[in-house]
């Protein structure tokens, strides 16, 4: 059904839209047809704690953010499984029970109740989400893995051979970190790799980096990152369309389909986007 009539007939609306889409879709089509006693849902609480979405004071405002991408939440639903979520309310509107006791259901009902939900803001949230995904979970580690494949590369090392040990192995090790914290990666891995672990993180771990991630932290706090990420979304996401070009044509994209070529059940997919 339309936008506009889901919003006027659902007691909870969930906008699970990307984040630079949520004011012109808020404003134009889902703002008008709310009314006290509602309840807005949200995913990420970017556009709520920048200011692209504002709701009129009887609508309640609640975020639900599980800790992990949409198919392993699916995936661990399927399997009578769950992972970890956050909760939060912005805003009680009418009734500060009935909102909460709206969201709390909803986490329960895609599973996070099986493992945990933890209360929270979206302040809080959005801005160490924000962080994790560039100091680590995505920029730092895509980092990391790009200039370790090229020192190998340049060094003389075959293309595949450097992709398999600095991208293509991570999973597995990460998978350790996953399951057992790092302490327990540590005894699943060997002395050596242990060792060399221990002085590399000391040798990377400087004042240096620790400067670059607390700059990090500064400009998602103080909403600069997220100005430059709205501003580049109203020219049509030009500079974005720009990196994801550049990116598709480096050498490690091209190691890593060769290599996966060699593990057919991994699949060639183009994500979810």
């Amino acid at each position: 059904m339309p936008i506009e009539r889901a919003c006027h007939e659902a007691d909870l609306v969930v906008l699970a839209l990307p984040d630079q889409l949520h004011g012109p879709v808020w404003k134009a089509s889902i703002a008008p047809n709310l009314r006290p006693g509602q309840v807005a849902g949200f995913l990420h609480g970017f556009s709520v704690h920048f200011g692209q979405v504002k709701a009129d004071a009887g609508v309640g405002v609640v975020m639900v953010a599980p800790k992990g991408p949409g198919q392993t939440l699916r995936d661990r639903f399927t399997a009578g499984q769950g992972i970890p979520a956050l909760l939060a309310v912005h805003q009680d509107g009418t009734d500060a029970a009935t909102t909460r006791a709206m969201a709390m259901a909803w986490a329960v009902g895609i599973g996070c109740g099986r493992a945990a939900i933890v209360e929270t803001t979206f302040a809080a949230e959005t801005e160490t989400d924000l962080f994790g995904e560039q100091a680590v979970l995505c920029g730092g580690t895509l980092a990391l893995v790009q200039g370790a494949f090229e020192t190998l590369v340049q060094a003389g090392y075959p293309a595949d051979l450097a992709y398999m040990e600095c991208c293509q192995e991570l999973k597995q090790v990460v998978d350790l970190l996953f399951e057992r914290g790092p302490a327990g990666m540590r005894k699943a891995i060997s002395d050596t790799a242990e060792f060399g672990a221990f002085e590399t993180a000391e040798r990377l771990l400087d004042d240096h980096l620790r400067q670059a991630l607390s700059r990090l932290l500064t400009e998602v706090r103080n909403g600069a990152f997220a100005r430059r990420f709205l501003d580049d979304a109203r020219t049509g996401g030009q500079g974005m369309q720009a990196r994801r070009q550049a990116a598709s044509a480096t050498p490690l994209e091209r190691a890593g389909e060769h290599v996966r070529a060699w593990m057919p059940w991994l699949g060639q997919t183009g994500g979810t986007r």
